[in-house]
């Protein structure tokens, strides 16, 4: 056998283990993958979310018969059981007025029945107009179809002649066109401060 038949029948064993070498190389020198992936929610959270049906971040928007926007948003929503109605917590909505002014309500829960047009703001609500009114109460019935809501227990707020306080309250539009006005019933109290009346 003469040299070139024995370095061909060298290179034949030797290129095979150098590229066996440089495969292994390659997986022995490459990063390791992470297959420990952290998903942003305990199981407690998962199973009680499939068990009641949690939707985060929970919004509606519409328009009434008027064409005035309506937005409804909570930070939290459950589908409800057969023995416990669906609720949202941090509730929150805006109804646009058509005039141009804002009307904006906020409660620490609440439940929306677009079936029925209707949204019920719960516990602490806060209703705030673009006009300088602020009114507190414990629960508080809006319409979805148009600017329309009630609360019927003790309400207390501010506004620019003063403070005042209510057994009821209702909002809504007297006639089909006409500006939206709130109406206070049952014990009305009115603390008059000139200062604010005159800013």
């Amino acid at each position: 056998m003469d040299g070139h038949s024995r370095r061909v029948q060298f290179l034949k064993v030797l290129l095979p283990l150098v590229a066996i070498l440089m495969l292994s190389t390659v997986f022995l020198l490459s990063r390791s993958i992470e297959t420990d992936v952290t998903v942003p929610f305990t199981q407690t959270d998962i199973d009680e979310r499939l068990a009641e049906q949690v939707v985060t971040r929970p919004n509606y928007r519409g328009t009434t018969r008027k064409g005035e926007e309506v937005r409804i948003e909570a930070k939290r929503a459950t589908q409800g059981t057969e023995d416990s109605r669906p609720t949202a917590s941090e509730f929150y909505g805006q109804l646009g007025l058509s005039g141009g002014g804002v009307i904006t309500l906020d409660s620490n829960s609440g439940m929306i029945r677009p079936d029925k047009n209707t949204a019920t703001f719960v516990g602490d609500v806060i209703i705030t107009s673009t006009d300088g009114i602020e009114i507190t109460t414990d629960l508080l019935n809006t319409a979805l179809d148009e600017i329309r809501g009630d609360a019927p227990g003790q309400v207390n707020g501010t506004g620019i002649i003063g403070n005042f306080s209510a057994g009821s309250m209702t909002f809504g539009t007297e006639k089909k066109d006409g500006p939206v006005h709130i109406i206070f019933t049952d014990g009305v109290k009115l603390v008059y401060e000139p200062q604010k009346a005159e800013r």
